[in-house]
């Protein structure tokens, strides 16, 4: 399983190659968080990108409050996670797409088979001395 922090304008144009690198190390699932910038790890945010990525600074805080519904942060479950709104929406599709297409996240579940399950047998001296309960016999 792989999960990709999308930190808009900085790790999203990447996000397909970020997929496509998990999928060659074997990854078969993966999973993306937006940018979550709970009160006091905003304003360290927000020197970081004056320190390192002046040129889009404003525009990366801009679409980080166009996901959290015009804030910095937004502290219900799934909006801090997944984000809301437009960007948001084409973000998903875009992870979406790209995990399909590189095979990950498809369910490979079936049916159980149970066809060569044995029930355990427990020796009489190692079973304690209990009244007879069927549903001992389950452990």
């Amino acid at each position: 399983m792989s999960i990709a922090p999308v930190i808009p304008f900085v790790t999203e144009p990447d996000m397909e190659r970020v997929l496509e690198a998990c999928a060659e190390a074997g990854a078969t699932s993966a999973s993306y968080i937006v940018l979550r910038l709970p009160w006091e790890v905003a304003p360290l945010l927000k020197d970081w990108l004056a320190a390192h990525f002046p040129d889009r600074a404003d525009r990366v805080m801009s679409r980080v409050r166009d996901m959290c519904g015009g804030k910095d942060y937004d502290s219900g479950f799934a909006k801090s996670m997944k984000g809301e709104g437009l960007w948001a929406d084409m973000l998903k599709q875009r992870f979406s797409k790209a995990a399909k297409r590189l095979g990950m996240n498809a369910r490979m579940r079936g049916i159980l088979d149970m066809s060569e399950f044995q029930k355990p047998v427990i020796e009489a001296a190692r079973r304690p001395a209990a009244p007879p309960n069927p549903q001992l016999d389950l452990f």
